[in-house]
């Protein structure tokens, strides 16, 4: 299979990659830039571990091929700490124990950062729907959901000092 040049913008940076027409979206991210916080759990889009942004919506990287991300907006997991700091939704998983093997966590992770981007205030019911995509075989949904509630506290109380 002959390569073509591809243009990506991963978490801000410009990357020129050559890639086969065949490669995900995942592969390039892990394979090519070596950018492994995005996971492949299923390879197939039911488990939620490779969810990235492309243009702020949340897709799972294993359903899109590199080449329909060409000129749009891809933020993984990597970019959400800025600085070295933590962004406030990792630091809420943390406190909250929001994992505990942490293989679905960058996919749980970017599904709620989504949610946020979108909807700065969302209700617990929102904030399970939006991790529906996402499986975890530790179970820590109940402890996801109180990280974004505790996220958006912390958010609503700095805007007010």
């Amino acid at each position: 299979m002959s390569e073509f040049e591809l243009h990506l913008t991963i978490n801000g940076v410009l990357h020129v990659i050559q890639a086969e027409p065949c490669l995900t979206l995942l592969d390039i991210l892990r394979d090519k830039l070596n950018l492994t916080g995005t996971k492949e759990g299923c390879g197939v889009g039911d488990c939620g571990a490779c969810v990235v942004l492309i243009n702020g919506q949340a897709v799972n990287a294993c359903l899109v091929l590199a080449a329909q991300a060409e000129g749009k907006q891809v933020i993984t997991v990597e970019g959400l700490a800025q600085d070295g700091n933590l962004h406030p939704l990792q630091q809420a998983f943390a406190e909250k124990w929001a994992f505990q093997c942490g293989f679905c966590t960058p996919g749980m992770l970017m599904s709620c950062y989504a949610l946020l981007l979108n909807n700065p205030d969302p209700t617990p019911e929102d904030i399970r729907d939006a991790i529906t995509g996402n499986l975890c075989r530790c179970g820590t949904y109940q402890s996801v959901v109180e990280a974004v509630l505790s996220t958006v506290k912390v958010s609503r109380k700095a805007s007010h000092d």
